[in-house]
């Protein structure tokens, strides 16, 4: 099947999901749009935030959008084309769009608190503790995982010693991207900019990070870009969302969704033949469709940590 077919059936599907069973569920669930939430009830000016939709949106996106959704569906592709996008749609439609949906509206019901305390709530003490010890141990793998990960990625130095241009540059555009974040919460907390003017602000800041960046790269070792990875996310777990956490990941999105718009607009104006078989067998290479499939696609369709995301740090900014 050609690529272009794939992806038009794909966005008519995602978007007739939000369009008619998001509604639906708001719908069943009593949503009233002019309630106060606790970013208004419980302003505090660090957590509980009354944000522009925009920000809202691309803390959310920005947060659940890593590396999962795309290696995933990449590794499970042994399997073909069409389980993937099956998975993806109907998987991200009716499992994980519902259960972030619900964790987040769960959370404003109950004046913006955390999974922990929900459970606590509806289940019980013993139920709060095993979600608690379950996220903290998941958390724990995820920062190892990624830390290696973004230090190996960083590291400036191949196996043989020598420089690694590519690697300096994008340690570069990442520390500058934090600080430009930084800067830029400064702008929008202080000098209250309107939409427009900040978007404009964010993009011509994006740039110039980028071509800083790739003109003076960043030479350190792997062990070292370790060590700083492990002071930015202290800082970051510490700092005030509007500081550090909102306008990072609203500079990410401009990033997101510029990638996926150049894809998109690529598979349209080349459309590319998809060589993959649509189906390739329930063993493949000595592993099993089930569970495999749902392993691999976890964040690209239904991740328990976006409900956390949702619950512990968006629930207490929609406006």
């Amino acid at each position: 099947m050609n690529s272009l077919t794939i992806v038009a059936i794909a966005i008519v599907v995602l978007v007739a999901g939000y369009a008619l069973y998001g509604r639906w569920l708001a719908k069943t669930w009593g949503i009233d749009p002019k309630a106060k939430t606790p970013a208004y009830t419980h302003e505090d000016g660090e957590d509980y935030i009354p944000t522009p939709k925009a920000v809202v949106f691309s803390h959310q996106f920005s947060s659940i959008a890593g590396a999962g959704p795309v290696t995933g569906p990449i590794i499970a592709a042994m399997f073909g084309w069409l389980p993937v996008l099956l998975w993806l749609l109907i998987g991200g439609i009716f499992f994980g769009a519902v259960q972030d949906f619900t964790a987040l509206y769960a959370s404003v019901k109950n004046e913006g608190k955390s999974m922990g305390v929900l459970i606590e709530k509806y289940i019980g003490k013993t139920g709060r503790k095993l979600f608690l010890l379950f996220s903290w141990l998941f958390t724990l793998l995820v920062i190892a995982a990624f830390t290696d990960m973004v230090a190996g990625t960083f590291n400036g130095f191949t196996v043989t010693g020598a420089k690694s241009s590519p690697n300096a540059a994008a340690a570069s555009i990442s520390m500058l991207f934090i600080l430009g974040a930084v800067v830029f919460g400064l702008f929008t907390k202080y000098v209250k900019p309107n939409q427009k003017v900040e978007f404009v602000a964010g993009l011509v800041l994006l740039l110039v990070m980028l071509a800083v960046g790739i003109a003076f790269p960043l030479y350190f070792t792997k062990n070292t870009w370790i060590a700083v990875v492990m002071v930015y996310l202290f800082l970051a777990s510490v700092m005030p969302m509007w500081l550090m956490m909102q306008p990072r990941d609203y500079l990410s999105t401009f990033l997101l969704v510029g990638m996926i718009i150049g894809a998109v607009l690529g598979v349209f104006v080349a459309h590319p033949a998809m060589n993959l078989p649509a189906f390739s067998g329930f063993n493949v290479g000595g592993k099993s469709l089930f569970p495999t499939l749902f392993i691999t696609i976890a964040c690209g369709a239904v991740s328990g940590f976006h409900s956390l995301v949702s619950s512990g740090t968006s629930s207490k900014t929609v406006s």
